[in-house]
């Protein structure tokens, strides 16, 4: 008899099935740039299972496929219309003008000095995307620094002057103005059609993202002064759905966001810029595809000056009167340590 009932418990034991893992609705962004083919897609679809011991798998879209903007993903995140989502941080600035100090241009030209930026405004950036979102951190992936197409001849930062350029964010729009320049607010998407109608003359986004996007098909000239800082990517949680994690799991997923995304986003960003601009241009070797002929203008040193000046002076204290002083001065005692610039507050 006894033996019997140890079988049957066993029996049942083996019946019962494991424990379900979570599975994650996630909204990625732009679905045709090499971040989400590359990285975000086989992460969320393959690695994460692997990474979690099966404790998490996820449902892939992007906001594009989904029909939504770049600025409701964090919006809708918050709602809990779905788990993770996945947005340019610039596309939140609208509600949350703190998040502009992410993702500052000029400040940091490398890839080293851009990951020292994120590491360090992520703390700043976590209470932001938790008071204004109802979102919680889990990893920032960069996209290509952020340069300048043209339709039309551009020798340098002085010819941009009176053109009408689109910005990659909110920031690097004052930076253009202070510059002289029109800044026009067009989506990733919509600029190719706005070049070749001359709605606009030239337009700022990461030079491995124009290569990937073909607007070196409706653009003749690159500059390649990093204007648009990084486009740095923020991958969120609903809060609610995190906090309700056990904290064993909230830990596991934060660690697999990290080296199975954050981490290899970061480690491809090395020598990226170089590739890109061979792509572009035919100036060096191009091993994503088909190399364009794209008239390449390098920033010198005089325009660097120029524009820094301008940031230091006009954009940042701008941005300063919209983030408040309580985040400004966060900004300066993480961020502004690293890229040795203090942004004056009021009073």
């Amino acid at each position: 008899m006894k033996k019997m009932m140890m079988t049957a418990v066993m029996a049942a034991m083996l019946a019962t099935p494991a424990l379900a893992a979570e599975k994650l609705s996630v909204v990625g962004s732009w679905s045709s740039l090499p971040l989400y083919k590359q990285f975000t897609t086989p992460f969320w679809t393959k690695e994460l299972p692997k990474l979690t011991n099966g404790d998490f798998t996820a449902q892939l879209t992007s906001f594009d496929q989904m029909g939504i903007k770049g600025g409701d993903v964090l919006r809708l995140l918050g709602q809990g219309v779905f788990d993770v989502g996945q947005t340019v941080s610039d596309y939140a600035v609208g509600d949350a003008p703190a998040l502009e100090g992410l993702d500052v241009p000029l400040v940091a030209t490398t890839v080293p000095e851009a990951r020292a930026m994120v590491n360090a405004a992520r703390p700043m950036v976590a209470d932001i995307l938790n008071k204004s979102f109802n979102a919680e951190l889990l990893g920032i992936a960069p996209y290509p620094p952020q340069v300048v197409f043209c339709k039309g001849d551009v020798n340098s930062l002085a010819d941009l002057k009176g053109k009408k350029v689109r910005g990659s964010g909110r920031m690097t729009s004052k930076l253009l103005e202070a510059l002289g320049a029109d800044a026009v607010n067009i989506s990733f998407s919509e600029v190719p059609g706005a070049l070749q109608r001359g709605v606009i003359d030239c337009a700022v986004t990461g030079a491995g993202s124009g290569y990937s996007a073909g607007w070196y098909e409706v653009t003749d000239h690159l500059l390649t002064l990093p204007l648009g800082g990084w486009d740095p990517v923020v991958i969120a949680m609903n809060k609610t759905k995190f906090d309700a994690l056990p904290p064993a799991k909230q830990k596991e997923l934060k660690h697999a966001v990290r080296v199975g995304l954050e981490d290899k986003a970061w480690d491809a960003a090395k020598g990226g810029m170089a590739n890109d601009v061979a792509c572009l241009t035919g100036h060096g070797t191009c091993t994503s595809g088909k190399p364009a002929k794209m008239v390449l203008v390098e920033a010198t040193p005089a325009d660097m000056a120029t524009a820094r000046k301008v940031l230091e002076t006009k954009v940042l204290p701008d941005w300063a009167k919209r983030a408040g002083p309580e985040w400004v001065k966060r900004w300066n005692a993480t961020v502004g340590k690293v890229v040795g610039v203090t942004v004056p507050t009021a009073g």
